[in-house]
């Protein structure tokens, strides 16, 4: 509470100074009394000031930079130019001018450092992400259906009258994902009456059929607290200068413990924009606090990097490309991130290995235009972002023109994508969506090609919906790749059983061969495939995913 009494202090004591005149237009005998009565107003506007900064600066938790005060010092200057004369007057306009200019330099910086925002926000550059691998679970639950369970499950919590579901965030844990949710107090006399947090709710983010658990663990320090227990004000307390940027996020420890975290860094330039440093890390229940830069940052913490930085150095990448006039009237090169996010107009996501990115498609700034201009990737530990263009031979439908798709699949039932996520799939670009029913039940998983959408699938659960859309691409005119770890192979043997399928104007052939495995094939790569039969000897190039049925890629039947 010190530095906030001190800055206050100051900036009153100085506004204090500027309002009231030294000298007016009494005549030069007078000039005595009348300065001494000039310092009789100094007392009360003192007291008048001092709260009212005070009152400004702890409801508003602005970092206590004297920058933050250029728009007061316009104010202050004008009025302490108004009231005095002479050559007291010529400083004080003198301030107000400097101030003035401050103040417009402020108001404008964003015309200017355009092209600054950009070369932060600059990411790698590829062409495709690599292919899914058909042994993981995507951490494919949405959150509005994981926020609908446990909102059912909150009779474990004590006192449950108390407190309400805090926002989620998405977590790994143990190895596993999960989603996670503070209990939070529904008001002040809540706070006033239950002092602490009893603990949070947990739930798988990969297992739609998983249970949440709550987990008692007390936090005194909360978003929804009041005075100095107020987490972001409890940072503030303890950073009055540092710039924060995003929302607070709880995130625990392998032992379960919770921590709460906030993004730092610096404007961009005049006071303008923002370039992330760092974050501070507060214990939720003793109010520890520690700050790390983005290299010291404890390896339990997955989204160090908040979404809302992300999608602010999304903005800056699709709109500054040519600079801010370009970004309003010529739009050159400029693509528009998309909306369609779960958290601040991103999406979470984990690779093979667990580490959390941020998700973003990116489309053109035509109205009624629903092609993908290509899509981002930013690591959510370090913020490094690596933009995927996608084949440029291929025409990909963005994520708006995914969730058009599924609307009008379940048109009947009134049912609705959420989180379209644009996965490889088998080496086709694929986006996979969870749908929910009007009530926020999950109905099943939809799978649509971007580059191809009258080919799609779904089933209850993602790995289905998987198997689904692989049948429907061995049938359809695209080729299955495989996953990014199949290795190419070769075998020969003898054919033990066939089974054929009529797809369409193709056939969907499956056989086992004399090792033990199966393989699928369609006529449209082999059309003498329709010709194979028991006892058949061949010859077999495939991809070694590991699954049930193995995609050959060509099949030679020996003596046709």
């Amino acid at each position: 509470m010190g530095n906030i009494f001190l800055f206050t202090l100051i900036i009153g004591v100085v506004s204090a100074l500027i309002i009231i005149p030294i000298s007016n237009r009494q005549k030069v005998s007078k000039k005595k009394d009348s300065i001494q009565g000039n310092r009789g107003f100094f007392i009360p506007v003192i007291v008048l000031l001092l709260p009212t900064l005070f009152a400004f600066y702890y409801v508003t938790n602005l970092d206590r930079n004297f920058s933050s005060v250029w728009a007061l010092a316009i104010f202050i200057t004008a009025i302490g130019t108004l009231f005095s004369t002479g050559n007291e007057q010529k400083v004080k306009f003198g301030l107000f001018v400097v101030s003035f200019f401050i103040g417009g330099y402020f108001l404008t910086a964003f015309l200017f450092n355009a092209d600054e925002k950009y070369e932060l926000s600059k990411m790698s550059q590829q062409v495709e992400i690599k292919s899914f691998d058909e042994k993981e679970t995507p951490a494919s639950v949405p959150p509005q259906f994981a926020r609908n369970k446990m909102k059912k499950a909150f009779g474990q919590v004590p006192n449950t009258s108390y407190y309400e579901l805090g926002n989620l965030q998405i977590q790994k844990v143990k190895g596993n994902y999960v989603y996670i949710a503070p209990v939070e107090f529904s008001g002040f006399f809540k706070w006033w009456n239950g002092k602490v947090s009893p603990g949070y709710f947990t739930l798988s983010a990969t297992d739609s059929s998983a249970n949440p658990k709550f987990v008692n663990s007390k936090m005194t320090y909360t978003p929804s607290s009041f005075f100095n227990k107020n987490i972001e004000r409890h940072i503030r307390m303890h950073f009055p200068k540092k710039i924060f940027y995003g929302d607070v996020q709880l995130e625990i420890n392998e032992d379960g413990k919770p921590y709460y975290i906030q993004s730092f860094g610096d404007f961009v330039s005049a006071r303008n924009g923002f370039k992330v440093q760092g974050i501070v890390m507060v214990d939720a229940l003793t109010g520890a606090t520690n700050l790390y830069q983005m290299k010291d940052i404890p390896k339990f913490i997955d989204g160090a990097v908040s979404p809302e930085v992300v999608s602010l150095q999304n903005s800056y990448f699709g709109n500054f490309v040519h600079g801010y006039w370009n970004s309003k009237f010529g739009k050159t090169d400029v693509k528009l991130p998309s909306d369609e996010g779960i958290e601040a107009n991103v999406s979470p996501i984990f690779d093979e290995k667990g580490q959390m990115y941020y998700f973003t498609d990116f489309t053109s700034p035509k109205k009624n235009v629903d092609s993908m201009l290509g899509y981002s990737l930013t690591n959510a530990r370090t913020g490094k972002a690596t933009y995927y263009t996608g084949n440029p031979q291929e025409s990909y439908m963005d994520s708006q023109g995914a969730l058009q798709i599924i609307e009008k699949k379940f048109i009947e039932k009134k049912w609705q994508g959420k989180m379209p996520i644009l996965y490889n799939f088998y080496g086709e670009a694929s986006w996979l969506t969870p749908v929910l029913d009007s009530n926020g039940f999950l109905q099943n998983y939809f799978i649509v090609s971007a580059a191809n959408p009258e080919i799609s699938a779904y089933g209850v659960t993602p790995n289905e919906a998987l198997r689904q859309y692989k049948s429907v691409l061995h049938r359809g005119k695209t080729t299955v790749e495989g996953r990014s770890k199949a290795d190419e192979k070769q075998v020969s043997g003898t054919v033990l059983r066939v089974y054929k399928e009529k797809s369409g104007d193709f056939t969907l052939v499956s056989f086992l061969l004399d090792n033990g495995k199966n393989f699928i094939i369609s006529s449209e790569k082999e059309p003498l495939i329709i010709y194979l039969k028991e006892g058949d000897k061949v010859n077999i190039r495939y991809l070694d995913t590991e699954e049930d049925f193995l995609p050959a890629k060509e099949v030679k039947i020996e003596g046709l």
